[in-house]
């Protein structure tokens, strides 16, 4: 086992490559940026078959050596010469980026401006490195820190996948036998890394708890990062090489939970588990049965009643039979304590929300975009307030996101405990807007817009949450604002 790193390391720029691998020579490299501060390079031929290589650079000014370094080591191994470079019109492909082309005979040529599509090898490899690494980063709970070990980790897979048009992968023609895929591993799983002799301990643990993040370059090592140690010697968030290790590839050490083989989505038992994590920390109920049965039952049961009785006189949903081919959404109760400035329970509260990020845009929804009131609106009309000596009010509006009108089809599984008697098969078509939908912000912005304006308000032109109305007492100026997260807090209303 060796220590590569003493920290984490902090990965700003990258090296991209693909080169040729047909009996001609090497044609054109297409190179380009992306990732902000990355630096990609993609190289292919007629044929198309090809390989990606990954190198990752510390600053892009390491590009230019890298890539001579590179031409070398191709062109002795492979003994083929580069002929044309492509590249966009970035200011990294000047000199003497161009100079070395030039002294070696390499043609470089330049994109249209603003025309990545003449780039399209490039593009499309960008594309699938890209969407590889950040399923990886998702699936295994990892930081985006370690997108540069995601990125060779793809990498490294993507050249043992065999091409589409023919039967054979980018490492037999590059190594001149066929891969094996008996030491592929899950990335991000846990791994369980036996302490090399020099580091054991006599006394403590002979293995240390890492997550495997990929392979060693021009080696048969795995590398890990190190999870949990109880070895001095052996820092917790260092990265180290080793090949005597246990995999457990069910178990993700950086997810909240174990997260097993199952045909629930991955992002919904995310979800669920962070919500039951935050709802066990404060102590609260986690479940409608768990709700119910508890000591404070009463008061929980009491909660749940007025949540309900609200859906139910706003009309919110009706009970119909599951049209063929939708599937219902999922719902989850939410319970809270509303505590007072002593400490003291104030009241209990249930809020039914629907599981809307199960929702597929352009079916479930189409857009969620609703304005938010901006802060020095809200400063400047308490100033003009405290100013001229006016009063302030203050609403709050129940189950403000109710009161929105749906425009989709959106069916949802009838709640716990509430069932129809005698139509417990049927499910909700949603009328009006649920707390969880994705569009239930807009809707219910585009509700209460309709409503102040058909009252004689009339939106201020700087800031569209700012609603004003010419009265005999004098100005009213209505602000509304809706939080981060589409909660709706008070409006306040302005007037002397």
């Amino acid at each position: 086992m060796t220590i590569v790193d003493d920290e984490l390391p902090t990965i700003s720029d990258a090296l991209f490559t693909t080169i040729d691998l047909s009996p001609l020579t090497i044609r054109l490299i297409s190179m380009e940026t992306w990732f902000r501060r990355s630096w990609i390079v993609t190289a292919s031929s007629a044929i198309g078959c090809i390989t990606f290589v990954v190198i990752l650079l510390n600053s892009k000014d390491e590009a230019i050596d890298k890539f001579v370094l590179y031409k070398t080591e191709v062109e002795n191994q492979l003994n083929k010469k580069i002929k044309v470079l492509r590249s966009d019109r970035g200011g990294e492909y000047v000199s003497p980026f161009a100079d070395i082309c030039a002294q070696n005979g390499i043609i470089h040529e330049c994109t249209a401006p603003y025309s990545p599509q003449q780039n399209g090898i490039a593009e499309r490899k960008n594309r699938a490195l890209k969407e590889m690494m950040n399923a990886m980063l998702i699936s295994s709970g990892m930081s985006q820190d370690m997108w540069g070990e995601a990125i060779l980790s793809a990498t490294y897979l993507l050249n043992k996948i065999p091409f589409k048009k023919k039967d054979v992968t980018p490492y037999e023609l590059w190594m001149g036998r066929k891969p094996s895929y008996k030491y592929l591993k899950v990335w991000g799983c846990l791994a369980k890394v036996v302490v090399p002799p020099p580091k054991v301990q006599r006394i403590g643990p002979k293995t240390v708890d890492c997550v495997f993040i990929g392979y060693a370059h021009h080696s048969s090592a795995y590398r890990f990062l190190v999870y949990d140690s109880k070895n001095p010697e052996i820092h917790k968030n260092t990265i180290i090489e080793s090949r005597n290790a246990s995999f457990f590839e069910e178990v993700f050490p950086c997810l909240k939970k174990e997260i097993s083989n199952s045909s629930t989505p991955v992002d919904e038992i995310v979800h669920d588990e962070y919500q039951e994590q935050l709802e066990a920390e404060e102590g609260e109920p986690q479940t409608y049965r768990d709700a119910v049965t508890s000591s404070e039952g009463p008061q929980w049961k009491e909660a749940i009643k007025n949540e309900i009785d609200s859906i139910l006189q706003n009309h919110t949903w009706e009970l119909v039979d599951l049209p063929p081919g939708c599937k219902p959404l999922g719902y989850r109760w939410i319970f809270k304590r509303k505590m007072k400035a002593d400490g003291s329970i104030d009241k209990y509260k249930a809020r039914l929300v629907i599981k809307g990020f199960r929702q597929k845009e352009g079916v479930d929804y189409f857009d969620s975009y609703s304005p938010v009131t901006r802060i020095t609106s809200i400063r400047l009309v308490l100033a003009i307030a405290a100013l001229r000596n006016l009063e302030v009010h203050q609403m709050d509006v129940k189950t403000a996101f109710l009161n929105g009108d749906l425009e989709e089809e959106i069916y949802m599984e009838q709640p716990e405990g509430f069932s129809a008697p005698g139509q417990e098969g049927k499910v909700c078509k949603l009328v009006k807007s649920l707390y969880g939908l994705k569009q239930a912000p807009k809707q219910w912005h585009q509700k209460f817009d309709q409503v102040m304006l058909n009252n004689g308000f009339k939106i201020n032109e700087c800031d569209k949450c700012v609603y004003v109305k010419n009265t005999m007492r004098g100005d009213k100026v209505h602000i509304t604002k809706e939080g981060s997260k589409g909660t709706p807090t008070s409006p306040a209303i302005l007037n002397r």
